[in-house]
């Protein structure tokens, strides 16, 4: 299941950063399920990762190796998180780390390794080593879309986005690609993701940027509130367009625009292709007195089972919503001043349910596959919105059988 329509944008390449994809066959056999990224010599590249104490080996190396200083190539494998998997999870993604190495010239710490996949069982070094061969030899500016897939995991669908910038008869081209269907609840990051421009940006601005619209994007999508081992988003800029982007500057309000373009797209897609969704839904809290009193409330309606059950049955049961607002913390909340809408339905006023309000507005609303929930609080200026999916019995049972 998946929300909305499967189509990839054209994904322009970016000068500078080559994609290969190879079957290692962790999971399933000739699936190709190694990606490695190679990123030029003298670009910057930041990344934001997990938050989850657990966090699996090849995070805790990630970042390790990112610190350090020059990054040449990325390794993706999927069937295996090599989480939860201790002292010899962390010698095998060295291995992977060395071998890459060695195959490519450059050395250990060069090279940013990530898996995604079961949790707790040991990684398959050895078949990932043997893919590496050919992944290097599919090497390609234009393989985004064939390494959008091999990312993927529980995904039914690829996600991808693409920006181009046109400014003083140059062009900046932005191209990302994510994958995640489950286990997504934001804490930097919930997925995947991998965005590379041409443009040349100095690392510790390229990191601020990342961060920034990693906030906006990533760290506002939830399906159910878990948040993963695994997660990780890198930008990398090759600066290859030669077009540089300084603080400041009007290229770079045109080019942040753009990189959160591209993040919330991958962003929303991962929501539109979450595990049994069927809904796609937005949760907007306006007017309130600060950016946490508003995502209290819009996660306490996002993640709650009974709202999102109500939405998987499209039933326009309204008085769940109600009560997440009223349990998600808002100090002084003033019952009688806020508004609840279902797209631009109202809901609930004056402390209760919406004088203008019938059972076949909400229930035509609720039929459809987009939704929005908007709460305005009538307390302040501030305004944020979190996207989610509902709860159905599908989720149930992917997530019941993943293992199998």
């Amino acid at each position: 299941m998946a929300v909305g329509p499967a189509t990839l944008p054209e994904l322009k390449p970016v000068e500078g950063f080559r994609l290969g994809i190879a079957s290692a066959g962790i999971k399933k056999p000739g699936r190709r399920d190694v990606v490695l990224m190679e990123v030029c010599e003298g670009a910057s590249v930041a990344g934001v990762f997990t938050k989850n104490a657990f966090c699996a080996a090849p995070v805790t190396l990630s970042k390790r190796h990112l610190a350090q200083g020059a990054i040449r190539y990325l390794l993706v494998n999927t069937g295996n998180a090599n989480a939860g998997t201790g002292e010899q999870g962390m010698r095998d993604a060295e291995r992977c780390c060395q071998a890459v190495a060695e195959l490519c010239g450059v050395t250990e710490g060069e090279v940013l390794p990530f898996s995604t996949g079961v949790i707790g069982e040991p990684l398959p070094v050895d078949k990932i080593i043997a893919a590496l061969a050919a992944a290097r030899a599919d090497l390609n500016e234009n393989n985004w879309e064939s390494a959008s897939y091999g990312i993927m995991t529980t995904d039914t669908r690829a996600k991808a986005a693409c920006e181009q910038i046109e400014y003083n008869g140059k062009s900046i081209t932005l191209t990302g690609i994510s994958k995640g269907a489950g286990m997504i609840m934001p804490n930097m990051a919930t997925m995947l993701g991998y965005v590379a421009t041409d443009a040349a940006v100095d690392q510790a601005l390229l990191q601020k940027w990342l961060s920034a619209a990693a906030d906006k994007s990533f760290n506002r999508i939830t399906i159910d509130g878990d948040t993963s081992t695994n997660d990780s988003c890198i930008l990398v800029a090759t600066g290859r367009s030669e077009v540089r982007v300084e603080e400041g500057s009007e290229l770079a309000e045109l080019f942040v625009a753009a990189l959160n373009r591209v993040m919330l797209a991958l962003a929303q897609e991962i929501i539109r292709d979450g595990e049994g969704a069927t809904k796609f839904v937005e949760v907007r809290v306006d007017a309130a007195a600060s950016v946490a009193e508003a995502l209290a409330v819009a996660y306490t309606i996002a993640h709650s089972p009974l709202v999102k059950t109500a939405l998987y049955a499209s039933d326009p049961n309204w008085g769940r919503i109600l009560a997440c607002v009223g349990r998600a913390g808002v100090e002084n909340l003033d019952l009688d001043a806020l508004q609840i809408y279902l797209n631009d339905v109202c809901i609930v006023e004056k402390g209760g349910r919406a004088a203008s309000y019938t059972e076949e507005q909400g229930q035509a609303v609720m039929n459809g596959e987009e939704i929005l929930i908007h709460v305005v609080l009538n307390r302040g200026q501030l305004s944020e919105s979190v996207w989610t999916t509902d709860l159905s019995t599908e989720y149930v049972h992917i997530n019941a059988d993943y293992r199998s």
